[in-house]
């Protein structure tokens, strides 16, 4: 990594931490919250983020682009781009479920350089550097090197499994489920799950940091139809995506390819 990018690295993960530390404040107090849209909830805590994560990303760094759930896309001068999302998991935020993230992607050229995502409830904060590894609290991670469909443990639906008739294939697998799909990711990076699928469209903002924190662990991210990620179109859309370790990820997507419409 250049050395600007390390420098990056460390101004990301300081800005997730004071960003975090808003987040708490309304997160343990009062908070007012809206819809967007019809399901689309947002808070003044996003806000707040957001307008803090501007401040000391885009301030400290004017030529790289923005583009953030809550404040839009500004173009830079350089192929290189800030990609937020400010808390990640709104739903669970406004709840007082401590499932939410703060999501800080740095992006060039479409991919991922460095990533920091950070649950302040739970403390956890996740990292990882294009070719440098991923960690969590400092420590080493590694996606989970479970290979069995059967046995797996998922951060996905089980009524969706029902749905589309997955279940005699994950007959003794676990379910479980977390509002940020960032933190689902990221929680699959962490080798505490092997797989997390989400068949729903998400945006850039949602999974660009956990996409390199799961493939420097080790793991892969792709679409459901086995597509990787890219980031940075003019849609900032992808039709679903799926994190795994990578053992289990060719059963995994062979095993989405069977989903009904």
């Amino acid at each position: 990594m250049a050395i600007s990018f390390k420098q990056d690295h460390e101004l990301a993960l300081a800005a997730a931490r004071e960003a975090g530390a808003i987040a708490l404040h309304f997160f343990r107090g009062d908070v007012k919250s809206w819809n967007k849209k019809p399901n689309d909830p947002v808070s003044e805590a996003d806000i707040a983020v957001d307008t803090l994560l501007s401040e000391r990303l885009s301030g400290a760094r004017p030529d790289y682009g923005w583009l953030s759930e809550e404040s839009g896309c500004r173009p830079g001068k350089t192929t290189t781009q800030w990609i937020i999302d400010p808390i990640d998991g709104t739903r669970a935020f406004i709840d007082r479920k401590p499932e939410f993230t703060i999501c800080i992607a740095l992006v060039q050229d479409g991919q991922p350089v460095l990533a920091a995502i950070y649950n302040p409830a739970s403390e956890e904060m996740f990292d990882a550097t294009a070719g440098g590894g991923a960690r969590l609290n400092g420590k080493p991670i590694h996606a989970s090197g479970h290979a069995s469909l059967m046995e797996a443990r998922f951060l996905a639906s089980r009524r969706t499994f029902e749905r589309h008739g997955w279940l005699a294939r994950t007959a003794k697998a676990d379910f479980a489920y977390r509002n940020s799909i960032a933190y689902r990711m990221a929680l699959v990076a962490a080798g505490k799950f092997d797989a997390a699928i989400s068949l729903t469209e998400k945006s850039d903002w949602d999974v660009a940091a956990a996409d390199l924190l799961v493939r420097e662990a080790g793991g892969r991210v792709t679409t459901a139809d086995g597509v990787p990620l890219a980031y940075g179109s003019e849609t900032y859309r992808h039709p679903s995506v799926i994190a795994t370790g990578a053992y289990v990820f060719d059963d995994v997507v062979d095993l989405l390819k069977t989903r009904k419409p």
